[in-house]
């Protein structure tokens, strides 16, 4: 009995040490007061270098401080104090295909995992014709190792072509998962993905991974907007997107921002709002699809808060709001990228209108992700191999 108890004490005390640095992992977000401040001036430092394609990077929320590196060809990399992990976290190279806008591409970690050891990633796989898998894996006793044996797939989408796989993965503040779908790929939609409600591609998918419903490995949670609607897919949140490649969520405003790659005119940035029509393929950005729809009516469609033409880049890249502490005169700021120029941009959104947007820096990097950590900084992933860390241009 005695004994008994010990072990049931110590095991209450590790688990709410755990559950305090979980609490700890990140502290509350900035909230700008009074009017806003000129855009401070800012510079990348690097941080990690070696790496092989990478395209995010993520951090666990648990409170240790280790940053997460994917890279395409379908590992995860762990950075930590200082230092890169040789031995990947986790290699599923072995079932993803990998090459232009394919490979493995998300990663999200389970709001609970402290607790739990849950994980979940977005790749696309070869097996029986080309497809987006969305599955889960879990961390056993190795806490710097995932079982590639624990692979639970929640749900796979067939694509049609090879680009436009989209490819985030996010835990919204519901702790439901939003998942970003390209419309299938080629040019101009052909198949029409983006307005059929009929299919997954070219949506803004939502569902909840802790329960079941039946024939399927997750819950569609019954407040989405089209549950119960004729021929529509239940687990559409939003629809008409084109590529929302990477998109994150404001935690303080709980506003969804994503950025929408163009095709040959415009890039967006939109607020993804529940039940609404982003209007690819009839419109692209704030203009009609050329040679598609040249003459569209617009009634009906969300606009994106931004647009922007080629001449300022050729590839959208979504990033976070700044939160956190190193930078105040950025507090508020979206801060997004385009992968063609490597511009780094930054905009204010008063939940109405865009009141402020220039460029932050011109880094000549091949930007292919933003990245946040558990201090609410941010980072940028250069594709050629290196990650920055976003600073102001004079440290304190």
């Amino acid at each position: 009995m005695g004994h008994a108890f010990n072990r049931f004490s110590l095991m209450m005390v590790a688990w709410l040490c755990m559950a305090s640095l979980a609490l700890a992992a990140s502290p509350p977000p900035c909230q700008l007061k009074g009017p806003s401040p000129p855009f401070p001036k800012t510079r990348l430092v690097s941080v990690a270098k070696g790496l092989k394609a990478p395209l995010g990077l993520f951090h666990a929320g648990d409170g240790n401080g280790r940053l997460f590196i994917v890279e395409q060809p379908g590992t995860i990399r762990i950075w930590e104090n200082g230092k890169l992990s040789n031995k990947p976290f986790l290699d599923i190279q072995d079932r993803v295909t990998s090459g232009g806008e394919k490979g493995l591409l998300g990663l999200a970690f389970h709001p609970k995992f402290s607790e739990n050891r849950r994980l979940f990633v977005n790749y696309t796989s070869p097996i029986k014709g080309l497809h987006t898998v969305i599955s889960e894996f879990r961390v056993g006793n190795q806490p710097d190792e995932a079982d590639k044996k624990s692979e639970r797939i929640l749900l796979t989408i067939p694509q049609p072509y090879s680009n436009h796989n989209g490819g985030n993965i996010v835990f919204g503040p519901d702790d439901n998962l939003y998942i970003g779908m390209g419309d299938g790929g080629s040019a101009n939609d052909p198949h029409d993905n983006g307005q059929n409600l009929s299919t997954l591609l070219g949506k803004m998918l939502r569902i909840k991974v802790d329960k079941k419903d039946a024939g399927k490995a997750y819950t569609v949670p019954s407040d989405n907007p089209f549950v119960g609607t004729k021929n529509a897919a239940p687990e559409i949140w939003a629809y008409g997107l084109r590529n929302p490649w990477r998109f994150s969520f404001d935690p303080l405003t709980k506003l969804l921002y994503a950025g929408d790659v163009g095709q040959n005119d415009r890039e967006e940035i939109d607020i993804i709002i529940k039940g609404r029509n982003y209007g690819w393929n009839i419109m692209e950005g704030t203009i009609c699809t050329p040679g598609v729809n040249p003459n569209c009516k617009k009634q009906g469609l969300e606009l994106p808060i931004l647009d922007y033409p080629r001449s300022e880049g050729i590839s959208v890249i979504g990033g976070y709001v700044y939160r956190g502490n190193l930078i105040p005169g950025l507090c508020g700021v979206y801060i997004y990228a385009d992968y063609g120029n490597g511009r780094l941009f930054g905009l204010r959104y008063d939940g109405t209108a865009v009141t402020d947007h220039q460029i932050l820096l011109e880094t000549g990097r091949s930007i292919t992700s933003l990245g946040e950590d558990e201090q609410r900084e941010l980072y940028v992933v250069d594709g050629a191999g290196e990650v920055l860390k976003i600073t102001p241009e004079t440290q304190p």
